[in-house]
């Protein structure tokens, strides 16, 4: 397979690249890690006529962890989340998705604007910044914008992003006290994309009870979804085995999956379930509650 042929620009400001993208409108696609587009652009799914290389711009390649929030530069590549030792004391949850995503020659050219901006409901970044309540960052001719991540993700393969509009950031809240996060996917084998994935994230209060709840199932609709009845019935609880297993129970009955090429509906429902439980119990142990030893951050089954 060959690419399209295609005109190629690599702007040195983000000024400059908004005004390309301005100036070719739907023609003009950003590359910056390349790893979703150019297979696309091989398959013929896309053929951009122009490109335009983000990579040499400055400023968008920063993390940086300061008080209560984390913020990755839209050209972090994912290997650089995963290896980062402060966005992994800072946002520990994020870290422990990186290793998850393709293998190790992805995520050494994948970035978390890419991620974003590919709106993949299956990946793992667009499903931690969702559990999290994340802002992701865009700047277009019209200024900036910040934009919350459940009215960013719009459908599959769809987000807010206007013409001419480039992610420049994904910032995300840092862990708090007796804050504890779990991750579960199910794969059909190492670097794909879930099947369907899960990423808790709960707080406890001194008495052990939850004070916050989030939960985020992938792989069962057109974007990652919070869990709002999975979340109502753990705040004020006791997390223990009971609770953790109603919560998983309501995960099942709120997600309403497709079926596809690779499972049923009743299949992705099902695992929604077991993921759920898996994730919740990990976020439940690191978060110094009552349930199962946490062992790795993330779990692929």
């Amino acid at each position: 397979m060959y690419l399209p042929p295609f005109r190629y620009v690599a702007p040195r400001t983000l000024d400059e690249a908004i005004a390309l993208l301005r100036e070719h409108g739907d023609d003009a696609k950003v590359l910056a890690g390349g790893q979703s587009l150019l297979p696309l652009m091989m398959l013929g799914l896309a053929r951009p006529g122009v490109l335009v290389d983000v990579n040499g711009i400055p400023g968008l390649d920063r993390i940086e962890a300061d008080g209560d929030a984390v913020r990755v530069g839209a050209l972090v590549r994912h290997r650089a989340v995963e290896t980062d030792p402060r966005l992994r004391a800072a946002c520990p949850v994020l870290a422990d998705a990186a290793p998850l995503i393709g293998n190790i020659r992805v995520r050494h050219r994948g970035t978390v604007g890419g991620s974003l901006a590919h709106a993949d409901p299956a990946a793992e970044v667009p499903l931690v910044a969702t559990a999290l309540g994340a802002t992701v960052e865009v700047r277009g001719a019209g200024g900036a914008r910040d934009i919350p991540v459940h009215e960013f993700f719009r459908g599959y393969l769809e987000t807010a992003l206007g013409p001419a509009e480039v992610v420049t950031a994904l910032r995300l809240p840092a862990r708090g006290p007796r804050m504890g996060y779990g991750l579960a996917e199910l794969v059909r084998r190492s670097g794909d994309f879930a099947t369907v994935s899960a990423c808790a994230v709960l707080g406890l209060d001194g008495g052990g009870r939850c004070t916050h709840a989030a939960v985020a199932i992938g792989g069962v609709g057109p974007s990652a979804l919070r869990m709002r009845g999975a979340e109502r019935l753990l705040i004020g609880q006791l997390p223990g085995d009971r609770t953790l297993d109603d919560a998983a129970d309501a995960v099942r009955a709120e997600v309403a999956p497709e079926s596809d090429v690779h499972a049923s509906a009743d299949y992705r429902r099902a695992m929604a379930r077991v993921m759920a439980r898996r994730a919740l119990g990990a976020a439940v142990a690191r978060a110094g509650g009552e349930s199962r030893a946490a062992g790795p951050g993330a779990v692929r089954s």
